[in-house]
């Protein structure tokens, strides 16, 4: 009985948004468990992800094709919508009543009124643009390389970065960020697999392998793109995840590999 209770807590402590690398030195992996599923434009090519008070908020990309979204999550239903025209769209984040929104290589930003859309001004920053989250305290920002930012969330002036690292080692291509318990959540481009940050140190403490979720058979060859965009309802402990032009979005419970 005592074996098994300690092998039950471990498994545990693995699960847990304090997880932290194995004794052995190696990186803990997990995979998923599908909960549910829900429809999912499979025009949108999703590029910023976040769930808020029952709504999905959605952010898409491509220039002439970007926007952002209020989406019904159980339909799939775009509620709200707003183009962004002469602009590559990339990650958005709330803050208060406002929307805050990425391009890609301008260097410049968007506020909106989070309830109707309306413009709000703009803001500027070096560098790409592709990713936001926040922790109720600070902004979280990426921009394709192994750098997370952090901004004031008031002056969205730079307060300091971390560097992604797998054993030291720099990570390329941090993509759409989310805040989940503790721990910045990361999609890496061009991969199946999201990364568990230490929001201190950078350092990755855990890999969640997403290989699989969406069938090839409900994929378009040339078309349907890569895994991207991660939500969580904090309320409800439910974690979110879809791709850019993918037909579905997936409810997912982390477990253990």
């Amino acid at each position: 009985m005592r074996l098994l209770l300690a092998a039950a807590l471990l498994a545990a402590s693995a699960c847990s948004p304090s997880a932290t690398e194995a004794g052995d030195g190696k990186i803990p992996e997990y995979t998923y468990r599908i909960v549910h599923t829900y429809p999912h434009d499979p025009t949108a090519f999703t590029e910023g992800l976040f769930y808020l008070d029952g709504i999905l908020y959605e952010s898409t990309g491509i220039e002439e094709q970007s926007s952002i979204r209020k989406v019904k999550l159980e339909t799939g239903e775009v509620l709200q919508k707003r183009d962004l025209p002469n602009y590559f769209g990339e990650g958005i984040i709330n803050w208060k009543d406002k929307l805050y929104e990425l391009t890609w290589r301008t260097e410049t930003g968007f506020i909106y009124d989070r309830a109707t859309f309306a413009p709000k001004g703009d803001f500027h920053y070096p560098g790409e643009g592709w990713a936001m989250t926040q922790d109720g305290k600070r902004i979280m920002m990426s921009d394709g390389t192994p750098q997370i930012r952090f901004w004031n969330p008031d002056t969205l002036q730079e307060t300091g970065r971390i560097t992604v690292n797998e054993h030291g080692r720099p990570v390329e291509k941090v993509n759409e960020l989310e805040w989940v318990k503790g721990e910045i959540y990361a999609n890496i481009w061009e991969t199946n697999r999201i990364a568990r940050i230490n929001p201190t140190n950078g350092n990755i403490v855990g890999w969640i392998d997403c290989t699989g979720l969406l069938p090839d058979s409900e994929r378009v060859e040339g078309y349907t793109d890569v895994l991207n965009g991660i939500a969580y309802d904090a309320a409800g402990d439910r974690l979110f995840v879809t791709g850019k032009r993918w037909p579905k979005l997936f409810e997912i419970r982390v477990i253990p590999k």
